[in-house]
């Protein structure tokens, strides 16, 4: 029975594990894409090294629900809070090969935190506190971002490699002594068949709604992740540019955004065309300020930073909160694990697709296709009104 509150205790304990587990990623996708560079890898390299771990957790997330509730949450969560903090280590002790490995164990260990926790939300609150559980769960675990940037930059200026080891053995130490001291209780939603586990990836075709939804996803994603890999890089051919003040703002707008609309990200189940088109559309401003920016200077820089950070906060509880809806009861995780699945893959293409066509084309270049990309998905949104509302019904 679904009895807390968003903002309940029990939940809050949630968020603030979030906060804690996903609080290494910020400076990692500062100071992985410099230290690799250092190391002589070229863009496609790079994007390949930072695309593995979304990569990852895309080939777990299906499988997460399903296993998390087999060996119970915390079992579960002990597990991966040691392979998250082995991960951590990797990252200050290896070269270009280690990277790829602590990549690996990283996406294995989110998949499943990630999968757990936020099934435990959705099955905890009431349908109308739904949306709002998932985007303060999206805000906490994008907090740390705020700040990260920065504080990748000062230390790796400031102590090199010995500072961030330090960084990283303290995030791990801090994040696995909180997650040992929980006790998370089973999620109250049904245990799926063993049918519905296996056919999942079949019943994308079938479900209208989440393949919509997952391309949607999927598209955004790409334009989102191409930032995360390549602003590190890029911001220095912007005149006066910064990527931790680009990070900052972008991190900043997803915080305040996720927390001052999340009563207006829609939790009755309906689609909303103009709603999610639009964010589609900021999206696609975003990116094409980012393919000006190089000679527009840095005012256009960071207005793109505002413009993604709006559109980053919204997409993903939208589209999340819909599909809670829609799916089928009976295979309603594992679908879900797909979804999320579809953002991991484009986060990983944001820079394993990307990284090549930035070799080719200069960041401009990149940055245009995003564009062009996130505007064809504004128009999907934009007619798949009908379909969705009847899917919906």
């Amino acid at each position: 029975m679904r009895t807390h509150r968003a903002t309940s205790w029990p939940i809050l304990r949630l968020y603030a594990l979030a906060f804690l587990f996903f609080s290494a990623n910020s400076i990692l996708a500062v100071i992985v894409p410099i230290r690799s560079e250092s190391m002589g890898a070229n863009n496609t390299m790079i994007g390949m090294i930072m695309g593995t771990y979304m990569l990852t957790c895309m080939f777990f997330r299906p499988w997460a629900g399903h296993l998390v509730q087999k060996y119970g949450p915390d079992k579960v969560l002990r597990v991966l809070l040691l392979v998250n903090g082995t991960a951590l280590v990797l990252y200050t002790v290896s070269g270009l090969e280690g990277f790829f490995v602590a990549r690996f164990m990283q996406g294995v260990s989110t998949a499943f935190f990630s999968m757990a926790l936020q099934i435990g939300i959705i099955d905890s609150l009431s349908e109308e506190e739904r949306s709002q559980g998932v985007s303060l769960y999206s805000l906490f675990t994008y907090m740390p971002s705020i700040a990260g940037p920065l504080i990748a930059f000062g230390i790796w200026e400031w102590g090199g490699m010995n500072a961030f080891t330090v960084a990283m053995v303290a995030i791990a130490v801090t994040t696995g002594l909180f997650g040992y001291s929980m006790s998370m209780q089973p999620a109250t939603g049904e245990q799926q068949p063993k049918e519905a586990q296996k056919t999942a990836w079949v019943r994308m075709v079938g479900q209208p709604s989440l393949a919509v939804c997952s391309a949607l996803m999927l598209a955004a994603s790409v334009v989102f992740g191409s930032v995360t890999v390549f602003i590190p890089l890029y911001a220095s051919q912007v005149p006066y540019g910064n990527a931790g003040v680009y990070l900052m703002i972008q991190a900043g707008m997803i915080v305040l955004a996720r927390f001052l609309l999340r009563k207006r990200v829609p939790s009755d189940g309906k689609w909303h065309p103009r709603f999610v088109t639009g964010i589609m559309l900021l999206s696609s401003c975003a990116a094409l300020l980012l393919s000006l920016s190089a000679t527009a200077g840095p005012l256009v820089l960071y207005a793109s930073a505002v413009l993604m950070g709006i559109a980053q906060a919204l997409l993903y509880p939208t589209l999340m909160t819909f599909l809670t809806f829609v799916l089928p009861a009976s295979s309603r995780n594992v679908l879900i694990g797909l979804f999320i699945a579809s953002a991991d893959l484009g986060i990983s293409l944001g820079g394993v697709a990307m990284g090549p066509i930035a070799d080719r084309l200069s960041y401009t270049g990149m940055y245009t296709v995003c564009a062009v990309l996130a505007l064809a998905m504004a128009a999907l949104a934009a007619v798949y009104r009908k379909k969705a509302d009847v899917a919906a019904v």
